[in-house]
């Protein structure tokens, strides 16, 4: 609509070929938009949820069930589904779990809207009755909470425990538990009264070949990068370490010179003055104690052969990151002159040693004291296999992390949505007007994650629904789906638990998400992007042309 019929004539406002949806058609589109994306993942939700396996446009396939994953992986083209891709996103990036979780809620909350909507019930007013039930959802979730010690490793492990069961790597659940609670807490650092974690200090480093049992911690680094030198020893045993960010060459001139020599013995007298500049610089190392050098920078030719000699393991050309972490790990100092060290700048590890996995040599830095850096290899029958595991082990580390920066916990299965569903309700009886039916809405939208994971367990859901609400009725505020059983059980007993951080960005995203799009009622779109006719509610032919307004993934739901 680029022009505007006025008494006066045509206005022309926008430019020609510009389209425009307005009010219930507007907020009806975008809400079917974000029920396709909620459609796709909600199969994925839970221990018992399926996998999606996601092709681009290269050809490569990705198969997971984790929901920023996928949404990533999506070329999602509608505008209102882009904001459920970037909940994920988010969620995923301040508390790492319940991503899925987060699309699902926010998807249920718009369906609960469309209804009152139907009604002749005003957005405005159900966006204030979300606002109400959200604050008041938060609220009581606090008076849920279990509070529990930062540095407890056997809730610790619970909570790495739920988190693992919802993925590939859930059989060996109870082994890589235990290697991601110690790699967490060796890196924490505790500040004041609490604990910080950095996650950046736990690395990870991934090669198939082997079983996913056989992933294990390593109290150090692993450099993804071989010794420099044939003739250096491949192991050493009480290393002590330069971390070098300067070159073990001859540096060039900034400005371009040249040297002109008329006299042979000149030659052979500069070609030694090079020489021993290089062996001054290994005799400094080997001066200081150090047996192992780790280089940011190149390693002349000249100088490998002389660290050779002194029989010294040479790494050269390592990432920056990896020196960062090695010093955290070692406890030694980066030098970026080398006139500057000195012994107390050296890092020390119990042993530093090449090793072949597969077809790569890789040096692992192992045995360090207190080491504030960790690494974890990550193992797997092939490359899809070892890429899922990693993604799960990410939302395993951050799972752990939230719990040891706010250490509270709530159980899992669907039993806090639950209960809070209830209380709300019962609140909202108390608030007068159209928004109380909007509350009451959005405690119904909170039953649809413990349904969720019924349905994907192969339970029947309604039955599900009924036991579920009579079981908290009696007080049981902790009666979950124990989707493995195909029963309604006290998760507590279970020890299925999660962090109650991860809860309250559920909650939060989900509502925020909700309410931007039920605060649109004009959708405007310059020329060039398609627009659905008003009423289509994202179905094929929806923006950008793509089906369903997703991105070219037919068959998805």
């Amino acid at each position: 609509m680029s022009a505007v019929q006025t008494p006066y004539g045509p206005v022309l406002l926008l430019k020609e070929g510009t389209s425009e949806t307005k009010g219930h058609d507007a907020i009806r589109n975008n809400i079917q938009a974000a029920k396709i994306i909620t459609d796709i993942i909600k199969s994925s939700l839970g221990p018992r949820g399926m996998d999606k396996m996601l092709v681009d446009s290269m050809g490569d396939v990705t198969i997971t069930n984790d929901g920023a994953t996928m949404l990533k992986q999506l070329d999602v083209q509608h505008p209102a589904g882009k904001i459920l891709v970037e909940i994920a996103k988010a969620t995923d990036n301040e508390v790492g779990d319940g991503t899925t979780s987060a699309v699902v809620l926010a998807g249920a909350l718009l369906e609960q809207a469309e209804k009152l909507l139907d009604k002749g019930i005003h957005p405005s007013q159900i966006v204030d009755g979300y606002n109400y039930a959200s604050t008041l959802a938060l609220e009581q979730l606090g008076k849920l909470q279990i509070k529990i010690q930062a540095t407890d490793r056997e809730w610790l492990l619970k909570l790495a425990k739920t988190s693992m069961r919802s993925k590939l790597i859930s059989e060996d659940s109870e082994e890589l538990a235990a290697v991601v609670v110690d790699a967490v807490m060796q890196v924490a650092t505790k500040s004041g009264t609490a604990y910080k974690v950095d996650i950046d200090n736990v690395g990870t480093i991934k090669k198939q070949g082997a079983s996913i049992a056989e992933t294990t911690l390593i109290k150090g680094l692993i450099i993804d990068k071989e010794v420099v030198h044939g003739g250096m020893p491949k192991s050493i045993k009480d290393a002590k370490i330069a971390l070098l960010n300067s070159p073990l060459e001859i540096e060039k001139t900034e400005i371009s010179a040249e040297i002109r020599i008329s006299d042979p013995t000149k030659m052979k007298a500069f070609l030694d003055e090079e020489s021993h500049m290089l062996k001054e610089m290994v005799d400094k190392l080997s001066k200081v104690g150090a047996n192992v050098i780790m280089c940011q920078k190149g390693i002349d030719d000249l100088a490998q052969h002389y660290l050779a000699k002194a029989g010294m393991l040479a790494v050269r050309r390592v990432k920056e990151s990896d020196l960062t972490r090695l010093a955290k790990a070692t406890g030694g100092r980066i030098i970026t002159n080398l006139d500057d060290l000195s012994p107390a700048d050296l890092g020390y590890a119990g042993i530093v040693e090449e090793r072949k996995i597969e077809d790569d040599k890789w040096v692992f830095v192992e045995k360090c004291k207190e080491p504030k850096a960790v690494s974890i290899l990550i193992r797997g029958g092939s490359q899809r296999v070892v890429d899922e595991a990693e993604r799960s082990l990410h939302d395993a580390i951050m799972v752990v992390k939230d719990a040891i920066e706010k250490p509270s916990v709530v159980a899992g299965g669907g039993a806090p949505e639950q209960e809070l569903s209830i209380r709300i309700k019962e609140e909202s009886k108390k608030r007068a007007g159209r928004e109380q039916l909007a509350a009451s809405a959005f405690a119904d939208a909170m039953e649809s994650i413990p349904l969720m994971l019924a349905q994907n367990a192969g339970m029947d859901p309604l039955d599900t629904q009924v036991e579920l609400r009579a079981q908290h009725a009696k007080g049981s505020i902790w009666a979950g789906v124990d989707v493995y059983n195909n029963r309604i059980f006290d998760m507590e007993k279970l020890d299925v638990f999660e962090p109650l951080s991860v809860k309250e960005q559920i909650i939060k995203a989900a509502t925020e998400a909700a309410i931007m799009i039920l605060r649109i009622d004009d959708v405007i779109a310059s020329k060039g992007m398609k627009m659905p006719p008003p009423g289509a509610g994202g179905a094929p032919g929806g923006y950008g042309g793509m089906p369903g307004g997703m991105g070219g993934m037919p068959g998805m739901e």
